[in-house]
């Protein structure tokens, strides 16, 4: 069976907690490529060329959460060499036997636009911005910053810019639970599949 799960968001919104959860529940592989531009970023270097040779051990690297891991993601995202390096790869993922989940800024618009299932996941730049300073701790002020200041970048790029597809489902997760929110995208996912 092909099936796949597009989940887009801004960051710190909740779609990789939801994406794992989605295809944990469904015995789905699961691609965070935000993790393929995050590895392409903190290799250094030319990021065309670290694009197109982007190795498992660059996705396994320690370091890839980190607000520096995100930040150069976000500026290495805007190069439509490297969307293009990265393109293919993320396609062959999402048709796979078995059913995908990938989520990022232009799943459901760019990478996959006939996924079966389209989820916009969101919440305030507030929400996020403390949920992020939970993970990677710092000065607050700043992360409410740097996550505004990604969003501005993500969302007003020329290539691919972060918006919700058409036919996308919104799940704002600002006033939700993880188990809420799971929950909602899970239920979601069950009805496509019938």
């Amino acid at each position: 069976m092909i099936f796949t799960v597009a989940i887009d968001g801004p960051a710190a919104a909740g779609k990789g907690t939801i994406s794992r959860a989605v295809a944990a529940r469904f015995g789905f592989a699961h691609l965070d490529t935000g993790a393929l531009y995050r590895a392409v970023g903190v290799k250094g270097g030319d990021p065309v060329a670290a694009a197109r040779d982007l190795t498992p051990e660059d996705l396994a690297r320690d370091d890839l959460r980190t607000l520096a891991a995100g930040q150069a993601a976000s500026k290495v995202a805007v190069i439509p060499e490297v969307r293009q390096a990265l393109l293919d790869f993320q396609r062959r993922f999402a048709r796979r036997e078995g059913g995908a989940v990938l989520d990022g800024r232009d799943i459901g618009t760019v990478i996959c636009p006939a996924a079966e299932v389209k989820l916009f996941v969101t919440a305030s730049p507030e929400v996020r911005a403390h949920r992020r300073w939970l993970e990677v701790g710092g000065d607050a002020a700043q992360v409410l910053a740097e996550v505004r200041e990604r969003d501005e970048r993500d969302m007003n790029r020329a290539d691919a810019p972060l918006r919700p597809a058409e036919d996308a489902t919104r799940l704002d997760t600002s006033d939700l639970s993880i188990e809420e929110a799971t929950a909602r995208a899970i239920a979601l996912v069950a009805a496509r599949l019938g």
